[in-house]
């Protein structure tokens, strides 16, 4: 199993952000943070990179139930999403909760983490 649910799609970066941001929307995740990976990197080290870009995503809902199940699970959270120039277009990626939860050891966090990725596939699947 690999750790990230991912694609290639075409399309400029800019419009694939924006619709990557409304797919995640319409499965129940709102962006809370941004990183400019790029213009971090170029201003930190002065080293040059394609556009690289990880968005935060949280489902509300889904959050509260595993901070119930797991008070210390907030390092785990939110769900990041990557939006990257590559070699055959943007790549689009998510963290695969299922694999993240596992490392925690509590099997009450599997039904969550497992409809998380549901809703994080049909979101970058749709991107």
């Amino acid at each position: 199993m690999s750790y990230h649910i991912s694609r290639a799609v075409q399309g400029d970066f800019d419009a694939v952000v924006e619709k990557v941001t409304q797919k995640l929307k319409d499965e129940g995740f709102g962006v809370l943070t941004q990183i400019d990976v790029q213009n971090t990197l170029k201003h930190k080290l002065g080293v040059d990179m394609k556009r690289y870009l990880i968005l935060g995503a949280c489902n509300p809902e889904f959050a509260h139930k595993a901070l119930g199940l797991e008070s210390k699970i907030g390092v785990m959270l939110p769900c990041n999403v990557v939006v990257a120039e590559g070699e055959n277009g943007v790549e689009v990626g998510a963290i695969d909760p299922r694999v993240a939860m596992k490392q925690i050891g509590n099997p009450a966090l599997a039904e969550i983490a497992e409809e998380v990725a549901t809703r994080l596939s049909r979101a970058v699947g749709r991107a």
